[in-house]
């Protein structure tokens, strides 16, 4: 059992110290220092708002390493994606990922994409040009899902922008379960294919019609996985491969 190491853990990871942890849960520190020590098991009910606090699922707080990286993230790998259309829907809103990944599904169920595939393959990426405003004041949000088209597919459904990216040569991780602790798992992704860059002397791409990142969730033998990609440049060899296969 991690439960103890996990709430340390995650305690640490948010910046709180024990006195803030229990003034927040109404204990006294020396409860904290307790639980965290594996001495005394949080009651449900605490286990539960700590889940809250923490952003993460109770069973990943109460039996998963939560601490330990390997398990969360695979090694970072160099892969040349082969080019593929997609369409694309950008939405500003407080959930925009939900929001804009909902949007494309309805689209392939109404372009007929379900039927002819019902597994979709779905990708996303922040949008960045959301004012400083919007964001602080309204607390919203801009994200892009796109759905990845086959190559034996066309229609002119409305609703989507159409979109090629290029061949290109991308540094991909692998994170497992994502959304057990969504704003932390994913952004140490990007931080950790950012120092493997720097450290083996890549450098991010921009480059005309190849995105500059983005998002794969899928789910395999029941378990989440997102696959996070940025494009770089001074790839000498790669296997190209295809995201929709």
């Amino acid at each position: 059992m991690h439960l103890g190491g996990n709430i340390q853990f995650l305690r640490k990871q948010k910046k709180i110290t024990q006195e803030q942890l229990a003034e927040i849960m109404n204990v006294s520190r020396q409860t904290v220092s307790r639980w965290e020590a594996d001495e005394v098991v949080p009651e449900l009910s605490r286990l539960v708002e700590m889940c809250e606090i923490f952003a993460c699922r109770l069973d990943a707080l109460v039996r998963e390493n939560v601490s330990d990286q390997s398990e969360i993230y695979s090694e970072i790998r160099i892969k040349r994606v082969a080019p593929f259309k997609m369409a694309s829907y950008v939405i500003i809103s407080s959930d925009p990922e939900s929001d804009a990944l909902g949007h494309m599904d309805r689209w392939a169920e109404s372009c007929g994409l379900k039927k002819l595939c019902p597994d979709i393959k779905l990708i996303g990426w922040d949008f960045p040009f959301v004012s400083q405003e919007l964001q602080n004041r309204f607390g919203l949000h801009g994200y892009v899902a796109a759905c990845v088209l086959p190559d034996d597919f066309n229609t002119n459904c409305p609703g989507v922008m159409y979109l090629e990216n290029k061949e290109a040569d991308y540094a991909v991780i692998t994170i497992r379960e994502p959304f057990i602790q969504p704003f932390e798992r994913i952004p140490n992704a990007y931080k950790l294919i950012m120092e493997y860059l720097q450290s083996n002397n890549f450098k991010e791409k921009n480059q005309e019609n190849v995105l500059s990142c983005f998002e794969h969730e899928y789910i395999k033998d029941d378990i989440t996985y997102m696959d996070v990609f940025v494009h770089v440049d001074g790839v000498t060899k790669a296997d190209a491969f295809s995201i929709f296969n």
